[in-house]
């Protein structure tokens, strides 16, 4: 069904579909969020006029890219990652796609870089938030997600279903564990609106009200 749904969808730019095609032997390539949840996420950044938006995770900076080609002139990424190397090389791919100076990199730890906008006054100033990052933190990334982006801001977390794990009761690793607790976190969060859209390895959009 994904090739299917790639076939009659995906518009996928060459620089993205060069890099995801090379990430397919890298040893972390489950890290890489796939093509039709990166259309979607450049979908989902057009539709709430984004102009000023968050990403937790970079990676090799694929979703990044996506978002960043959905922004306009002016419009600008603040991306949190704590890896130099894989940053190094999502570098190589802003540049090659042309978004370069959209994206401002802060290297570091998530939790301390959250932490830092807020205390440099950005709450309620971001339209979109992207989670893909460590699953035990999900929650903490999520509390400070929402306090960064204005109301009718969107914050997506990926990876929700966690390839099925959620359902299976003999999976009880803090990854699983994190993430069972962050959906239920979720469905009982009164500020926002929610939904879980099952594409990849499973999305939830939480519209903050």
């Amino acid at each position: 069904m994904a090739d299917y749904i790639r076939r009659v969808t995906l518009r996928e730019p060459e620089a993205l579909r060069l890099q995801r095609e090379s990430t397919d032997s890298h040893p972390q390539a489950s890290m890489q969020t796939s093509p039709e949840q990166g259309q979607f996420l450049h979908l989902l950044a057009r539709l709430v006029g984004a102009r000023k938006t968050l990403e937790v995770g970079v990676f090799l900076g694929y979703s990044s890219t996506w978002v960043a080609l959905a922004l306009p002139a002016g419009g600008k990424i603040i991306a949190c990652d704590q890896s130099a190397e894989y940053t190094a090389q999502a570098r190589q791919l802003w540049r090659a796609a042309g978004v370069e100076d959209k994206i401002e990199l802060r290297l570091g730890g998530a939790l301390a870089t959250l932490d830092a906008l807020i205390a440099e006054g950005h709450s309620g100033s971001f339209d979109f938030a992207f989670i893909d990052a460590d699953k035990t933190n999900y929650a903490n990334y999520y509390d400070r997600a929402l306090a960064l982006v204005r109301p009718g801001g969107l914050i997506v977390s990926d990876n929700v279903l966690w390839k099925g794990a959620v359902i299976d009761a003999t999976k009880t690793d803090a990854d699983t564990e994190a993430i069972r607790a962050f959906n239920r976190k979720l469905h009982a969060d009164a500020r926002v609106s929610l939904s879980l859209v099952p594409l990849g390895d499973g999305l939830t959009l939480a519209c903050k009200l």
